[in-house]
């Protein structure tokens, strides 16, 4: 059984997700307390919204890289990053870290892909949405990904942001973030929605509107449970 290391905090609420997504899995599929060795790197995650604020990609590099080899140093075998908006380096990240990793865009197309999914809305951090990692990665395997208008956009950062990340989740906020899918749904016909922040099924946590919900972080953390058996005999 490989040692599991996670770069986290960036939020703390997700990074308690991946952990009890881990450790429940490990739970369902062995009768005893066979749970898996977790390392976590937990990340300032002011540090990172500085980065990013500052839109330097070598930096957020370096900073990531200097986390997987802590988590090497540690005894990981190896590492994922356990939110999405850091995953603009990934493929920067992968080159420089000394052990494996696990991307959440790749995994969450796979996903998409195997459900037969064409057009895909995406809702994330303003980074996220802006970025194309994930337009890239899905229209290379002929899906389109589509994002929010502008004005909803900041209006989904800021609730990110400034509630769930920190654990704020209201009613209020739930039905504002349904009404902008409601909005893509008419406007750029999506067939499914990528809820491309760990942070976000703490808020959307069910299928809703008639159409498939991709929770990236359980996906993300599925994936990690099947790396870290390795394959079944």
């Amino acid at each position: 059984m490989k040692k599991i290391g996670i770069i986290g905090g960036i939020g703390p609420e997700s990074t308690v997700e991946y952990y009890n997504l881990i450790t429940q899995s490990f739970h369902q599929k062995q009768a005893d307390f066979g749970y898996p060795e977790i390392i976590v790197y937990s990340a300032n995650l002011s540090s990172l919204i500085k980065i990013l604020e500052g839109g330097n990609w070598d930096v957020l590099t370096d900073w990531l890289v200097e986390k997987t080899v802590a988590l090497h140093n540690a005894g990981a075998d190896f590492a994922v990053i356990g939110s999405n908006t850091p995953h603009i380096v990934f493929d920067e990240v992968v080159l420089r870290s000394p052990i494996p990793m696990i991307s959440i865009v790749e995994e969450t197309r796979k996903q998409a892909e195997s459900l037969g999914l064409s057009r895909l809305g995406l809702i994330g951090t303003r980074f996220t949405m802006a970025a194309d990692f994930y337009r890239k990665s899905f229209h290379d395997h002929g899906m389109e990904v589509v994002v929010p208008e502008q004005e909803d956009q900041e209006k989904i950062h800021h609730r990110l942001v400034s509630e769930i990340a920190l654990g704020i989740i209201k009613d209020s906020t739930r039905q504002e973030l349904l009404s902008v899918v409601k909005r893509m749904m008419e406007k750029h016909f999506i067939d499914s929605l990528i809820l491309g922040c760990t942070e976000l099924p703490l808020i959307l946590n069910r299928d809703e509107l008639g159409i498939r919900f991709l929770y990236t972080t359980a996906i993300h953390a599925a994936s990690i449970v099947k790396f870290c058996i390795g394959p079944e005999t």
